[in-house]
């Protein structure tokens, strides 16, 4: 019986499924996920607890920047093994009394899952024995309109993340969706972006004589220029 609850405490979905479903209660109300996020994209999170040092830095950094994540049509939902009384006291200690970094007086507006149960840790994952069977490690789901899942990051207890390269990765999915690109190594806005290999020698030919539009290095890598402007004007809202 154990290992059984050892091996579903590890099950992970992928990149490409389905995002499972659950109902939980949060520091803004009630939510279904995912049907109640149907037509945006969202960024599902977990941290080990409250009322520790390097969540509490995540926690700020996330919501001062939660504006530019819901102008690019993003909810930001937290999760930890927490009760809901726990949860909002933390919050609000952090607001009245936590500076960090120039930050202060900062209100986080985004749900903050109650997981008492480990109930939607365990089906996302997010309890790694190896670090620790009581915490939820630092995982990040991008989940897109229709609900799948599309970009998995995981750290480990110890470490911060990187929330300008969770901003990045969401623009750079959104980015490869609406102009059918893909995004090369540490691609910003403005950046060339890479455009499929092709699929026949016809198709390969003719990219290598397009010098207009493309940039062919060789006939699989070819690269275009992409308008930071366009691409900023079509994915934020003003």
């Amino acid at each position: 019986m154990e290992l059984q609850e050892q091996q579903q405490a590890v099950f992970m979905p992928r990149i490409g499924d389905n995002a499972p479903e659950f109902t939980a209660k949060t520091t803004q109300g009630d939510i279904n996920f995912p049907s109640d996020y149907t037509g945006q994209w969202t960024i599902l999170f977990s941290h080990p607890a409250d009322f520790t040092p390097v969540c509490t830095s995540e926690f700020m950094t996330f919501a001062v920047m939660h504006e530019d994540f819901k102008k690019a049509n993003c909810e930001l939902i937290g999760l930890s093994i927490d009760g809901l009384y726990s949860h909002i006291a933390w919050l609000r200690t952090i607001k009245e009394k936590i500076e960090y970094k120039g930050m202060k007086d900062v209100e986080v507006n985004f749900p903050l899952i109650e997981d008492i149960s480990m109930n939607v840790a365990k089906k996302y994952g997010m309890i790694q024995p190896g670090e620790s069977t009581t915490q939820a490690v630092r995982a990040v789901f991008f989940i897109d309109p229709k609900g799948i899942i599309r970009t998995i990051l995981y750290y480990p207890l110890s470490t911060g993340r990187n929330f300008k390269e969770i901003y990045r990765t969401l623009i750079a999915l959104q980015t490869s969706d609406e102009f059918n690109v893909a995004t090369p190594a540490d691609w910003e806005p403005g950046d060339d972006v890479i455009i499929s290999p092709a699929g026949s020698c016809g198709v390969a030919k003719e990219r290598m004589d397009d010098t207009e539009e493309l940039d062919c290095k060789d006939w699989f890598f070819c690269t275009k220029k992409l308008d930071k402007d366009l691409v900023l004007d079509t994915l934020i809202k003003k």
